[in-house]
């Protein structure tokens, strides 16, 4: 992983983390999701994110969430690895699990920095 994608990957989770801990699961889902954007194309660190978002799904005794994510967490390591992992989609069960989604700017300006494709 490049160093300035696991810099803000790194953040991301930090900050979401916090929020679980301090029981803002929706503010904590909000960053697992900019997490998940950075770090999808890297095996473990794309794991690790949707088992923090299937962890926030239990806090919210959200049935659809959490069948998302272990579904999600039994391919996501694996579409990682091969490559496979639609860029931009933001991880959680609202969204089909191979659908791109837009870039925020923010996150784009890193990839275009590191000359990680936008697509």
């Amino acid at each position: 992983m490049n160093l300035i994608i696991k810099e803000a990957f790194g953040k991301e989770m930090k900050i979401a983390k916090e929020l679980y801990l301090s029981k803002k699961w929706d503010e904590a889902f909000t960053h697992l999701e900019k997490a998940h954007i950075l770090g999808q194309r890297n095996a473990i660190p794309h794991t690790i994110n949707h088992w923090w978002m299937l962890k926030v799904g239990i806090r919210k005794k959200d049935g659809k969430e959490i069948l998302g994510q272990i579904i999600r967490l039994l391919v996501a390591g694996i579409g990682s690895l091969l490559g496979r992992a639609p860029i931009g989609n933001t991880g959680g069960s609202n969204v089909g699990i191979m659908t791109p989604l837009p870039i925020s700017s923010d996150i784009a300006k890193l990839f275009i920095k590191t000359n990680l494709p936008l697509r």
